[in-house]
């Protein structure tokens, strides 16, 4: 049994989050609700069910399209990827806003909310169609997520500063380029 699956979504994910809108979410979440227990758990219930979902998306555009189509049409959005990485982003100060729904079930909402469309949730859908292991690359981009949010929520946005985000974003683009090249290459697995 290869961990391909699991190794790449991991890394490609925790290195795409760094900076992401979602991180800033959790930075937001908590310095305003200084609860890193409620929030976190937030994070992981919205983050397996959001990319569950995008998961299941991509293997079902894995089936519907043919071996060479589907090598192109993932090959081609690695190669979108990597150039979106080196877009910054930014985050609506109305996605942190709480409510009614306590400090978990705010952070589930606004973890879900935040991920729709988002890079990490797009990458999983590529990587699901990329790779016939659906658990391995919900399993990754879920621990990637993690690794990369559940700092933000517990070093706070001190230690997010100090990353250099550049750096951080040019490899994760190298690594979506590298995907991309080896997926329209029909090169077969990377380790």
């Amino acid at each position: 049994m290869s961990f391909e699956p699991f190794l790449v979504s991991t890394g490609v994910v925790a290195l795409g989050e760094i900076g992401d809108k979602t991180q800033l979410l959790a930075l937001l979440l908590a310095a305003r609700f200084r609860k890193p227990g409620p929030i976190i758990l937030g994070i992981l219930a919205a983050t397996l069910l959001n990319h569950a979902l995008a998961g299941a998306v991509g293997e079902g555009v894995a089936r519907m399209l043919g071996p060479d189509v589907l090598r192109w049409v993932i090959g081609l959005s690695f190669l979108a990827m990597a150039g979106w990485m080196l877009v910054p982003d930014e985050i609506d100060d109305a996605e942190a806003e709480g409510g009614r729904f306590g400090v978990f079930g705010t952070t589930v909402i606004a973890f879900f909310l935040a991920e729709m469309g988002d890079k990490t949730q797009i990458a999983t859908v590529a990587l699901a169609a990329r790779y016939a292991d659906l658990v391995q690359v919900v399993c990754g981009t879920t621990l990637g997520m993690m690794l990369a949010n559940v700092p933000a929520v517990l070093i706070g946005e001190k230690a997010a500063t100090k990353l250099p985000m550049k750096l951080v974003h040019a490899i994760s683009a190298a690594i979506f380029a590298v995907l991309g090249v080896m997926t329209l290459l029909n090169v077969g697995r990377l380790f």
